[in-house]
């Protein structure tokens, strides 16, 4: 129920105040890049506040700045005739001030708690800007490495991707969202964006809606758990209808099933892109498919304040509808406290207070190494020594300030970034050990550079190659058909190999790559994602071992680009990989049908050993739960960290089941010699998926376990769900 404030304030009001309050525009006020337009600001600025005097505009997006944020709302409280505040929303999506890593390379820590403290942070930084709303997580499950935007989610499990998107909603939202420094999260993009044809951008997406069900909106649903009161709807369509003018979707599934209070949001100008998908016929009809959908909120389109008040008035859009949608914008704003106090999260002195963004460079150090996956250490090339070894740092990222901060960062201080070099010097004994050539840029070669290059490692003892992904490769847009580095990258790889020194490949990237060549048989491998502002840092407290890499990967690393789609937990085929079938199988003519590194994979500075999985019982009751419990000991000379994996397999389904599915992770410290017991439990609904009729159950039968560090690792074990007495 709504408050009496509320209902008070929706019974005197216009239709077009009502309409306005369901509009999203860029707040041209405050744009986070002010000097590029000075004199088109002024006068963009001066039409934003008359709209918001007018009541014509409900939220305001990716403006900053405390100062003119407290002259929006003073416009909106004082000067507009129902006084009902502005809501100030921002892509705030893995950092504000302060950067940290990609979500991806965060998801790799595989520690939702991390996820928690570092979306803390953010919220924290983000609200003493003047800000309440941000446009993340991104919860989107992405198995195609292609799609850019799988470097803003948390990878290809689905137990993975639930857990980092709660996480990340209690570290944005806080304890209290009513308190100056809570930020209102949206998980998007609603649904299935990560399932687009090809890893094509705004692409078609063809479904069955088991698979929808089962692998593309848990984590919606563990957000929406979690506290999140805005979800964004998605660009692509699912089987032939836009998913923000998708009724079944987000008033069927999001309201009638799951009972989902808050505010569905288009992604920019979704509505608008209706038409061009050959949906709607015109703007008026887009406006009415999607609000009669269930789209709550239209983004910078402008359709809505255009269209609707007439659609009001035929008729054709119930008042009552209308009514509903700005029911639940108003209480959005007073779920955080707007109308009690129209200046929270406006406080100038707040913001003039740098302590808190100081502070959290620690935090962002921690991060980033705790993201660093270690996927390949021949012969203990890694760590290397502070003193007493030379070393070159070859590659067009070992100086890069503007490849460290990763897609969607509008807001980040770029005077804090510690670039690769910059970090690797702080640690050795003597800084002229280290020699830094670039070799190449980023995406050509250099005059003399591959020259230069080689000198250089034939100079030193070893080579530590930084070559990856520019930042542009990864985000919104930016699929690619070819998941492999840049050729002069690879070229400059090449010709450094051949002088036979000892190769670390430290990578930089947004997605799981094909590595090839010299990159691929290099001695030490080492994936550093986009790790934000102590990037330099936290890549020199791995390589020198200083921090022993834990992270693993949340994304399968294929052999080739062409196995895209590829993940994990694929369904079994009737004609599996087998050694007695030579040929006629699942297979590639030219590769294994296998990943390069699976997903799970990670390397430390020690090892591991694992005991069988114990059972507590050979069957599992129906309305009871199984014991599993593996005995962990770490065999190696240093203490360590290790991710502790569970995984099934229902062997006999109704329908045609994974051949693994991770189902719980735990991160345990060892030191030298120390054994740990891990436990798990697992109950009859970690084993249920959606039927071919539609219904989410288990089925009774045989399922293997398995307690292992990988996807591809460990020994199965089997136990029997009874049914039901």
């Amino acid at each position: 129920m709504a408050s009496d404030r509320i209902e008070s304030l929706i019974a005197r009001m216009t239709v077009e105040e009502k309409v306005g309050q369901l509009g999203v525009f860029a707040d041209m006020v405050r744009p986070f890049a002010p000097d590029v337009n000075p004199e088109a600001n002024v006068r963009n600025a001066e039409q934003v506040l008359e709209q918001v005097r007018a009541g014509r505009v409900g939220s305001l997006f990716n403006g900053v700045g405390v100062e003119a944020g407290r002259r929006i709302q003073q416009v909106a409280v004082e000067q507009s005739r129902l006084g009902i505040p502005v809501i100030l929303a921002a892509d705030v999506i893995h950092g504000m001030r302060t950067v940290f890593p990609i979500p991806l390379g965060e998801a790799a820590s595989f520690e939702p708690e991390l996820a928690r403290r570092t979306a803390r942070a953010t919220a924290v930084e983000a609200t003493a800007a003047g800000i309440h709303w941000t446009y993340a997580p991104a919860v989107d499950i992405a198995r195609d490495q292609r799609w850019g935007r799988g470097a803003e989610g948390a990878g290809e499990d689905v137990v993975l991707g639930c857990a980092f998107a709660a996480a990340r909603v209690r570290g944005f939202q806080g304890e209290d969202l009513r308190a100056d420094d809570a930020l209102l999260a949206t998980p998007k993009h609603f649904a299935a964006y990560g399932a687009v044809a090809g890893g094509m951008e705004y692409a078609q997406v063809d479904i069955s809606p088991q698979t929808l069900r089962d692998v593309h909106l848990p984590p919606f649903k563990a957000a929406f758990d979690a506290g999140a009161l805005a979800v964004m709807s998605a660009f692509n369509d699912i089987n032939g209808v836009p998913a923000s003018a998708n009724h079944a979707l987000l008033t069927g599934i999001l309201r009638q099933e799951w009972g989902f209070p808050g505010v569905v949001v288009s992604d920019y100008t979704a509505d608008m892109e209706l038409v061009a998908h050959g949906y709607a016929a015109d703007e008026r009809d887009a406006t009415a498919k999607a609000f009669l959908a269930g789209l709550d909120l239209s983004m910078q389109s402008g359709f809505y304040a255009e269209h609707l008040p007439a659609l009001v008035e035929s008729g054709q859009v119930p008042m009552a509808l209308l009514d509903e949608s700005v029911r639940r914008m108003l209480q959005l704003k007073e779920a955080i406290g707007l109308f009690d106090d129209p200046y929270r999260s406006l406080d100038p002195l707040r913001e003039a207070d740098g302590s808190p963004v100081a502070a959290h460079d620690a935090l962002s150090r921690e991060a980033a190494r705790r993201s660093i996956v270690l996927l390949k250490n021949d012969r203990g090339l890694l760590p290397l020594r502070t003193r007493g070894q030379k070393i070159a740092l070859i590659g067009p990222f070992g100086p890069d300030r503007d490849n460290i901060e990763g897609c969607w960062t509008l807001f980040g201080d770029k005077t804090r970034y510690v670039p690769l070099d910059s970090g690797l010097r702080a640690q050795l004994e003597d800084p002229a050990s280290l020699e830094v050539v670039a070799g190449c840029a980023l995406e050509a070669p250099l005059p003399g550079g591959i020259e230069q290059a080689v000198a250089a490692a034939l100079r030193t003892d070893v080579v530590v190659l930084a070559l990856g992904e520019p930042q542009q490769y990864s985000g919104e847009a930016q699929s690619r058909v070819e998941i492999t580095l840049p050729p002069a990258q690879q070229a400059l790889a090449e010709a450094v190999a051949m002088t036979g020194k000892p190769l670390v490949v430290l990578l930089r990237n947004g997605r799981a790559l094909a590595l090839q060549g010299a990159v691929r048989d290099a001695q030490a491998i080492a994936v550093s994602w986009y790790l934000g502002t102590q990037t330099g840092h936290a890549v020199a407290d791995v390589l020198f071992g200083r921090y022993n890499p834990s992270a693993r990967l949340p994304v399968s690393f294929p052999q080739v680009s062409g196995q895209q789609p590829f993940y994990y937990n694929h369904p079994r085929t009737g004609r599996p990989e087998l050694p007695s079938m030579s040929e006629f199988k699942a297979r590639w003519r030219e590769i294994p049908n296998a990943p390069l590194y699976a997903f799970g994979h990670g390397l430390s500075y020690t090892t591991f050993a694992y005991g069988s999985p114990q059972l507590s019982a050979p069957q599992l009751e129906w309305n009871g739960q199984l014991r599993i419990t593996t005995r962990v000991t770490n065999t190696g000379s240093v203490a360590g960290e290790e991710v502790v994996q569970l995984y099934v397999h229902d062997r006999v389904a109704s329908r045609v089941r994974p051949v693994r599915e991770l189902k719980a992770f735990t991160k345990i410290a060892l030191a030298p010699g120390q054994s740990q017991s891990v436990t798990f439990h697992l109950d009859r609904q970690q084993l249920a998926f959606t039927g071919v009729d539609g219904q989410f159950r288990a089925e009774s039968g045989l399922f293997d376990v398995w307690v292992c560090a990988s996807s591809v690792s460990g020994e199965a074990v089997t136990f029997e769900l009874l049914a039901p007495p």
